[in-house]
């Protein structure tokens, strides 16, 4: 037991006489904590190997087994509905048979579970949703009786986010989502991260406030709950990566790389134990995501291609052709981020001579993701015909990805529209047809403003960018500033999670557009913020998406 992963000093005491089943109970709730849900349940049954009377060994069993804010029932198959709905059931009645002799509270929560479980078959998907309400409730009663536990206030307010998941917030009025539980979630956890200084050592009240806040237009409250989360279960790689859900939001992209390449490093201890496959891949692929979008805001090529690397070395494909879970319909999308990070430096050549996955159909994304990018590069490039052979490719790839591949909370097919818009952009602006090109990436900004919330945004490079940029070299000064002041949300038009504070590249256009016009009171606070963007960065960029002639020549 002495080797097993450092999860720190946090402690759940249950009702046990067995130190061993204590600790691998420990084991098991911080693992429900951190969404490593699988291992989590492992932990659990060596807690009733150890004790097989102990109540809350299966009542942490069943809990696990569920559902959860990233994975809904409607993510299951129906294979792993029924093994989930079968375990849930099983372990929900025997918790309840081994009652007798445990305290108010755990009697509580036991009795509370089978609302979550009501039965061993699985239904589909929307019916079982209904489970998830029961359980609020269920536990709503809990939480009543017990305000005071941690541990039921923790459960509490997970089971009022998995009613509503990622959909906590209007992100247009900025308002708590209709028919989502986000104000009585918000007052339950603040309650106690403001009320109880302990609370601000607890794993499962902080991680699930990230989640409450990221969407909503004021993020920067959970910073100081992310700062504490961070350190506090040092081989948990999802737990170190959260508060860079916030860091994003609020520009702190250095945090972002940082603290995503020391849960990478957490998470490989776990990759190196249990191998990939899991669904704990996708919390690892979504480590190296960061690292790859934080850079790119940065400037910074080569921690975003170490990240690529990374990702593809740990991913094997033998576990992307895994049927149940459909591990391709769920993690395949991630290994199409190279492309992208080529196109976001400017290595136009390299994106040209990208080669496509030797089996494009189960790496779909990844094809349609090469084609993008060697059209985009063609483009800007002058190739104007072979961007066009590109175009066609890209959009026969898209062809091929069916409709349930997604990256997390996006279709990729929703995705590839995007990529359909800003490629046509890119063509028609060398094709010198200025306005259809615009009004191509206007329509690319209409779909990404749109998307459904996620973390990172599902369109790895902000289309504003190129936009800014091919609006300012035309001498279009006017509308390219209003295009960077969105991007870095010193306007009000746009929802808080759509904007990009203090980013590199938006601070170069508005400076550019700033000189352009002569302005001389604003454009000395953006240069200071622009200089200190720039001192982390690769360099000094010439525009703001190497797609303008002058970010190209500065290159050449």
């Amino acid at each position: 037991m002495d080797t097993y992963f450092d999860l720190g000093g946090y402690s759940f005491p249950v009702t046990t006489q067995s130190t061993e089943a204590q600790t691998w109970f420990d084991r098991g709730i911080l693992w429900t904590y951190g969404y490593n849900h699988e291992e989590a349940v492992t932990c659990f049954e060596r807690a009733i190997d150890a004790d097989p009377k102990c109540a809350m060994a299966h009542w942490g069993a069943g809990y696990a087994a569920g559902p959860n804010y990233n994975m809904p029932w409607d993510l299951f198959d129906h294979a792993g509905r029924a093994a989930a709905a079968r375990a849930g059931y099983a372990h929900a009645r025997k918790a309840l048979d081994l009652i007798d002799g445990v305290t108010r509270w755990e009697a509580a929560l036991i009795h509370a579970l089978p609302a979550r479980h009501p039965q061993p078959d699985p239904l589909n998907h929307e019916a079982m949703k209904e489970w998830n309400a029961d359980f609020a409730d269920a536990m709503r009663d809990v939480f009543a009786a017990h305000p005071e536990n941690h541990e039921v206030r923790t459960v509490f307010a997970e089971s009022l986010l998995n009613l509503t998941p990622w959909k906590m917030w209007d992100l247009t009025s900025g308002q708590p989502a209709a028919g989502a539980r986000t104000v009585e979630a918000q007052t339950v956890l603040e309650e106690a991260l403001e009320g109880d200084p302990s609370a601000m050592h607890h794993p499962g009240l902080l991680h699930l406030y990230v989640h409450l806040m990221e969407m909503s237009p004021f993020p920067e409250k959970a910073l100081k709950a992310g700062d504490a989360l961070r350190r506090l279960v040092p081989d948990a790689g999802h737990l170190i990566h959260m508060p860079t859900h916030i860091d994003i939001l609020c520009g702190h992209y250095q945090n972002v790389v940082d603290w995503n390449e020391a849960a990478i490093e957490a998470d490989l201890k776990f990759y190196e134990e249990r191998g990939a496959f899991n669904i704990y891949t996708g919390y690892r692929q979504h480590n190296y995501h960061f690292v790859i979008y934080g850079a790119m805001f940065l400037g910074q090529f080569e921690p975003a291609m170490r990240a690529v690397e990374g990702m593809a070395e740990t991913t094997p494909e033998e576990m992307l052709r895994m049927k149940s879970p459909p591990m391709a319909d769920y993690f395949e999308s991630y290994l199409s981020f190279g492309p992208h990070v080529l196109v976001r430096f400017g290595r136009w050549r390299e994106a040209t001579q990208l080669e496509l996955p030797d089996d494009p159909d189960l790496y779909c994304t990844k094809a349609a993701h090469v084609h993008y990018a060697r059209a985009i590069g063609h483009a800007a490039l002058g190739e104007v015909d072979a961007a066009l052979a590109e175009e066609a490719l890209y959009h026969a790839a898209i062809e091929r990805v069916p409709e349930s591949r997604t990256l997390h909370n996006n279709t990729v097919v929703d995705l590839l529209a995007i990529g359909s818009e800003m490629l046509r952009g890119e063509i028609l602006y060398r094709q010198e047809k200025y306005d259809e090109a615009y009004a191509a990436l206007r329509r690319a900004i209409v779909l990404e403003d749109t998307l459904p919330y996620d973390e990172p945004w599902g369109w790895m490079q902000p289309v504003r960018h190129a936009l800014g940029a091919l609006l300012l070299e035309q001498g279009h000064t006017d509308e390219a500033e209003v295009v960077f002041r969105e991007d870095l949300g010193l306007c009000s038009q746009l929802a808080r999670a759509t904007v990009h504070p203090d980013n590199v590249w938006a601070l170069k256009g508005l400076h550019d557009c700033l000189k352009a016009r002569g302005e001389t009171v604003e454009i000395v606070q953006v240069r200071q913020r622009l200089d200190l963007a720039q001192a982390r960065a690769d360099g000094a960029f010439a525009a703001s998406c190497f797609c303008a002639q002058a970010a190209m020549r500065a290159v050449e």
